[in-house]
């Protein structure tokens, strides 16, 4: 079992060492179904049209392109704790309106670097389940938050269908990491991408440590048979 200091360690190693491939197995490892993933959670923010929103463990910058194209008023604040990542996505910011509204930071999710009451929206898309202290997280989110604000979580999850489920374990495990142990050179973070997912909370779990950070109107919503799900909380 690591400690929260040596999973962070790790997982930035993990993702430095996959950052230069990490949108293309994206694309691939999800059937593109990850673009439909972050046009859904994007369109829970659409009562804030204007405004800055954050987005957390933002990684090479996907989800904050959508936002800053599903709203041509907004500013993207986008941080990771991964500098390779970040790099990597700001190399392949379109040359569009939206290069000059998403605002690119290295910082700790669990210890943001913004004031409190910043953001009219938190995003994190697939980063809760690499932080080392998920509840120490959710309150920062919570603190840098406008009273209103929308928090929205987009994870992986475990399908409940026996059929699926036995065969998205069985993709999971068996086929996931080798194919993108082949294209990205690392075998072991796809590895641990499996075995993160397997060990992650239930969603009602999750919800529970949401509401206990100080977030209501809380729900999730289930998508692609379950396979991944999106949180929403409200400050």
């Amino acid at each position: 079992m690591q400690n929260p200091e040596e999973k962070k360690k790790f997982v930035r190693e993990k993702f430095a060492s996959i950052s230069l491939r990490y949108d293309l197995l994206n694309s691939v490892l999800s059937f593109q179904c990850d673009r439909y993933w972050r046009w859904v959670t994007t369109r829970e923010l659409k009562e804030f049209p204007e405004g800055a929103v954050l987005d957390l463990c933002a990684g090479t910058l996907p989800l904050s392109l959508e936002l800053a194209r599903q709203a041509p008023s907004r500013k993207v604040v986008a941080i990771d704790f991964c500098e390779e990542m970040l790099s990597t996505g700001v190399k392949k910011l379109p040359w569009d309106d939206r290069r000059y509204r998403i605002f690119p930071a290295c910082g700790d999710g669990e210890k943001i670097p913004a004031l409190d009451n910043s953001f009219w929206g938190c995003t994190v898309a697939f980063g809760v389940r690499n932080l080392s202290q998920t509840e120490k997280g959710l309150k920062e989110m919570w603190r840098v938050l406008k009273p209103g604000g929308k928090l929205l979580i987009l994870e992986f999850s475990r399908p409940k269908t026996p059929v699926i489920k036995e065969l998205y374990n069985f993709y999971l495990n068996a086929v996931l990491p080798k194919i993108a142990g082949l294209v990205s050179g690392d075998k072991e973070a796809y590895e641990y991408l499996a075995s993160s997912i397997a060990g992650f909370y239930e969603p009602e779990e999750l919800l529970q440590m949401m509401r206990e950070a100080g977030f209501a109107k809380t729900y999730c919503r289930p998508l692609t048979f379950g396979v991944v799900t999106v949180y929403v909380g409200v400050k």
